[in-house]
């Protein structure tokens, strides 16, 4: 299998790690970006004790130049980004009456926005390649909605309608774009909230249990291997059949 670039935004989360351990097996380069330096240093100090080197790159994905500048730095230290996977996400949660224009903003900007910002510097490139793999790390919320969530659903949903476009415009150049939805997966983040908060909610899932982050990065493994070069503008929901769409 051939070796290429990878750049995982918000790698360093759970969903995260998972996606840039799965891509490093492969035998890719991987990329992230971070914000807190003493945070993703010590990130990555735990992975490289692994036997996984990983390349961290200071940069804001919600902002146009930073996410440019980002690029730029992993181009020039990896090479080319082939593999561009937009995982990088925020919450601010309240119902909508309550929401302020900052907290609709700053998730827009960060789980929307940035979607544009990391993607619009790589895809000429890939063009020029004729071969690239985008997926875009959605949300079951972004299908169904959830109460307390307008902007984060709003932003979910609106990475697919990125997705269909972009792999309509882009799939005679061997490029694919593609989203996946995990449902509720055990990251730290959900592990936080309280343990019988988090039965009710496996109680609601079919498969009767929260998901694992490396089958979120399986998704991403089937993606963009060069097997898949015939699936392009797919959602693949991945929720223990706790949402079943078409």
């Amino acid at each position: 299998m051939t070796s290429r670039v990878a750049l995982v935004t918000g790698g360093t989360g759970g969903i995260g790690t998972a996606i840039v351990k799965r891509l490093a097996s492969m035998g890719h380069k991987v990329a992230t970006n971070y914000r807190d330096e003493a945070k993703a240093k010590a990130w990555a100090d735990k992975l490289k004790s692994e036997g996984i080197d990983v390349l961290l790159v200071k940069g804001d994905v919600s902002d146009t130049a930073s996410a440019e500048a980002m690029i730029k730095e992993v181009e020039s230290k990896l090479g080319p980004v082939d593999i561009l996977i937009n995982n990088a996400g925020i919450t601010r949660d309240t119902t909508f009456h309550k929401m302020s224009a900052m907290q609709w903003q700053e998730v827009i900007n960060t789980n929307l926005n940035s979607v544009f910002n990391v993607t619009r510097p790589v895809i000429d490139g890939m063009r020029n390649r004729k071969w690239g793999r985008i997926v875009q790390i959605s949300s079951i919320n972004g299908q169904k909605g959830q109460y307390g969530q307008a902007n984060y659903a709003a932003a979910k949903a609106g990475m697919h309608g990125f997705t269909i476009s972009l792999a309509q415009e882009n799939a005679k150049f061997g490029i694919t774009v593609n989203t996946v939805s995990p449902g509720y997966v055990a990251t730290e983040m959900v592990m936080a909230v309280p343990e019988d908060v988090r039965n009710k909610i496996a109680a609601q899932i079919p498969v009767g249990r929260l998901g694992e982050p490396e089958e979120i990065a399986y998704a991403i493994e089937f993606f963009v291997k060069d097997e898949a070069k015939w699936i392009t503008g797919a959602n693949l929901a991945i929720n223990g059949g706790q949402y079943m769409g078409w």
